[in-house]
């Protein structure tokens, strides 16, 4: 049955650009009046979203449905739609009362006859001056556009986009041209102005804090996927991945492993928690630098050394060695460092949550007439002998089984996996097997797990204790013996020797 109170829906929506896909299987209901906020970093498809919502862009597939109706093909000025967007668009050769204006001119409405008509000046003055009022501009209408500040002109575009009384307003990083001070006194108006106009807003943002002091609901994305929907209080109390976790707030990110009976092991202590795994599970700690109490050196459930501290105005952030993991502290006492201190972490500070990858799992791989296996169109030298256990190879490059039959793998599909602790990166770009760019960077404590991504759109995981910055160009070499193969089709047999 259909949801009165959903104003739009995306319903598995895709959208790609040859083989490279910008939004993958997109799936949101949008209540009337809600504040929406499509939250991540730069190209993870939140602005291509907000772009298929208003008609910019087309999906590649799946439905955008607006009060239940299909809009997915529908042109941009038929959708009760307006957008914000970031450098603001005006006309700066119309004062302010025009650039306003400037839609209603062209607008066209029925009267009681049922005949369009256009609106009259007075109409268009009193729509004016109302959306003049929302923004708090009210003796602005003769202002030339280049007189006002960058905070006024944004409220000028908001007033123009609202005052065709959209249904929706999208608002892709407006605030993204602004000061500190000036961004954080319009995330104040913009809240207030969407409690006045009661109609739903969609926003797009990089700006963790921006999501949480604005958004209902915010949708995070990595990579054109949904990573997490909820509340701001939701989504930063219970992240639901690593990438969340560290992409909302400040975090404590730490392998760990789960010991059964509602207890997980990192810090090399063992910990009651909230959160249950099977016994053995390698999982993901998140433990939020506020929920971390210091104790006296001998008091805590571990102890570690104070190496630094910073005050941040409400609290200071202490940074303490535990062996050679970090822990990040926010505490409001002054306290001295250098020194051996203990905390304590209660199990509802512990949050805990299954590994989205323990390893790099390459489907479409396959064998060369050289035994290497090609991922990413790149070959790696590998054990080819570990798919038919008990073989050796010979110097012709056939694999020879413990019966004697002889194996041709050449163009063999396998699955190849890579643990994440198997790959070297490499600062010699050309000096590994494959290279590739970094695209993201999550802390673990004592480590970095890096994503390298290849020019193929190939993504290689990794740990290292080094630290790289986003678009760093590497190398990537991995061990021949560190790659393991699983034989997907069959191999090409020959008799017995």
């Amino acid at each position: 049955m259909k949801d009165n109170n959903i104003i739009i829906e995306l319903k598995n929506v895709s959208k790609h650009y040859g083989q490279t896909y910008a939004v993958e299987d997109f799936n949101l209901q949008v209540k009337k009046g809600e504040f929406v906020t499509f939250l991540g970093p730069s190209g993870c498809g939140k602005t291509t979203t907000l772009r298929m919502i208003a008609g910019f862009e087309v999906p590649t597939c799946g439905q955008i449905l607006l009060n239940g109706r299909d809009i997915s093909s529908l042109p941009p000025y038929e959708r009760p739609v307006n957008t914000v967007f970031q450098r603001y668009a005006l006309f700066p050769h119309l004062d302010v009362y025009d650039n306003i204006a400037f839609g209603l001119k062209l607008k066209r409405v029925e009267d009681e006859n049922g005949k369009t008509r256009r609106l009259t000046r007075r109409e268009i003055t009193e729509k004016v001056r109302s959306a003049l009022k929302i923004v708090d501009l009210e003796e602005y209408e003769d202002r030339d556009i280049s007189t006002l500040s960058g905070g006024q002109q944004q409220r000028i575009a908001i007033a123009r986009a609202i005052v065709n009384e959209p249904e929706i307003l999208l608002l892709d990083e407006p605030l993204g041209a602004l000061d500190l001070k000036m961004r954080k006194d319009m995330q104040l108006e913009l809240k207030e102005m969407h409690k006045k106009l009661g109609i739903t807003f969609i926003y797009v943002t990089h700006d963790q804090e921006e999501a949480l002091t604005l958004s209902d609901t915010v949708v995070v994305m990595k990579d054109g996927m949904i990573q997490q929907i909820g509340t701001p209080e939701g989504i930063y109390n219970e992240p639901a991945n690593a990438f969340v976790a560290d992409f909302i707030g400040e975090s404590n990110i730490y392998s760990g492993t789960a010991m059964g009976g509602l207890k997980v092991r990192f810090l090399g202590h063992v910990f009651d928690a909230l959160d249950e795994f099977e016994k053995n599970e390698k999982v993901d700690v998140v433990v939020r630098p506020e929920d971390i109490k210091i104790v006296p050196a001998g008091e805590g459930q571990v102890s570690g050394r104070l190496v630094s501290k910073i005050f941040k105005g409400i609290h200071y952030e202490y940074l303490m060695m535990v062996g050679r993991s970090e822990v990040v502290i926010q505490d409001t006492k002054s306290l001295d460092i250098d020194r051996e201190a203990g905390i304590i972490i209660e199990p509802d500070g512990i949050h805990i949550m299954a590994k989205e990858l323990t390893a790099n799992i390459y489907d479409d791989a396959y064998i060369d007439k050289n035994n290497n296996v090609v991922i990413s169109e790149r070959p790696f030298p590998c054990d080819v002998t570990q798919l038919v256990p008990g073989s050796t190879l010979d110097g012709e490059g056939y694999v020879i089984g413990p019966d004697g039959t002889v194996y041709d793998f050449t163009d063999a599909d396998v699955k190849a996996s890579i643990g994440l602790g198997d790959i070297e990166i490499l600062d010699d770009v050309d000096a590994g097997e494959a290279q590739g760019s970094v695209v993201a960077s999550i802390y673990k404590g004592d480590h970095y797990m890096l994503t390298v991504r290849t020019a193929e759109d190939e993504d290689f995981v990794l740990d290292t204790e080094y630290t790289y910055d986003e678009d760093d160009r590497v190398g990537i070499h991995v061990k021949p013996e560190s790659i393991a193969l699983t034989l997907k089709g069959e191999a090409k047999k020959y008799a017995k020797k």
